[in-house]
């Protein structure tokens, strides 16, 4: 029996994108037993998930070289066929080597990339990023890839009956020029029509932010959920709802792998860099404005390097309306 090992020891939005690699390998090898290795803190994406025989979790946070000994013999014990990489990052390219598998893929991008037994070419450009990852295994499969995708259980969809028609936004990111101000978030739900109930999501450190939202709305229906909802029990609600306003973060890539209509905002970000949306029914919406200094860095910024920030503040809330209204949920 084939065993794979998955690296993604990334982000969310990032270990989301990879899911598409476990469904490429299930297609062509249903009998395989593929495990996934990802950070703490990410585990819960995968929960539950059918085509996965184990998660492996590398707790970064305390004892990082100590863990990561530990893990590698654990990974050597495993006896993997193939190990795929699809992280770029020093410590991964260490896990792959010493993974004790005859066959080690990861990206020429890798500082041990040498090392691997196959090295793909990572590029940026017009190329999505389940297409970069997908180029690992292609020698085994094909080129086409799965699409990501994420499996919230029943009690996930139970958790809350949404009163329908209902929008998610999620208002929040990591980096602060990736993320459209809060000021201009109220704007949007001020003009969404008031038969949609709004549901504010984000993690418990996004509780300050969407209040703020909230109580400086308009909208008679809005709910923040901050901190309340699990990564996957956001998944399912955000499969029911009529709109997913989302910036370039994690639940743009939770919307692509639930085929949850959603609408991408991007600021400082770009759609070239290959983490567009993937649902049937996704939009994108950035400045009409041409700026020179956009885009300013492949992750965002803290703060506008230019002090501006016009990349978000020249976006149109009519821009923002007109997939919603053109859905006519």
């Amino acid at each position: 029996m084939l065993k794979f090992l998955i690296i993604q020891t990334a982000f969310i939005g990032d270990v989301i994108l990879a899911t598409a690699l476990i469904e490429k390998l299930n297609e062509n090898f249903p009998d395989a037993k593929i495990d996934f290795l990802l950070r703490k803190g990410n585990q819960g994406l995968l929960h539950n998930h059918p085509h996965i025989n184990k998660l492996i979790i590398f707790d970064k946070s305390k004892g990082k070289y100590q863990n990561l000994l530990t893990l590698i013999k654990l990974i050597k014990n495993e006896e993997y066929n193939y190990v795929i990489n699809a992280q770029r990052f020093f410590t991964t390219g260490v896990i792959t080597v010493f993974s004790g598998a005859k066959n080690t893929i990861g990206f020429d991008k890798n500082p041990l990339s040498r090392l691997f037994t196959q090295r793909k070419i990572h590029a940026l450009g017009k190329t999505h990023e389940i297409e970069r990852n997908q180029a690992l295994i292609a020698d085994l499969t094909d080129k086409e890839p799965a699409l990501p995708k994420l499996y919230p259980s029943v009690a996930d969809f139970e958790k809350m009956r949404p009163k329908a028609p209902f929008i998610c936004i999620a208002p929040t990111s990591v980096w602060f020029t990736k993320q459209y101000p809060t000021a201009r978030w109220i704007n949007l739900i001020n003009n969404i029509p008031p038969k949609y109930t709004i549901y504010l999501l984000g993690s418990l450190a996004d509780w300050n932010t969407c209040q703020t939202i909230a109580a400086g709305s308009r909208h008679k229906q809005i709910e923040n959920l901050s901190g309340q909802l699990s990564f996957l029990q956001s998944a399912a609600l955000m499969a029911g709802a009529a709109m997913n306003y989302v910036n370039d973060s994690a639940p743009l890539h939770i919307a692509s792998a639930m085929n949850a209509p959603v609408t991408a905002i991007f600021c400082s970000t770009v759609p070239e860099f290959g983490f567009t949306p993937l649902s049937s029914k996704s939009y994108i919406v950035q400045t009409r404005e041409k700026l020179n200094c956009r885009p300013c860095g492949l992750h965002g910024h803290r703060k506008c390097p230019k002090q501006h920030f016009k990349c978000a503040n020249t976006i149109e809330v009519e821009d923002l309306l007109a997939p919603l209204l053109h859905n006519k949920t």
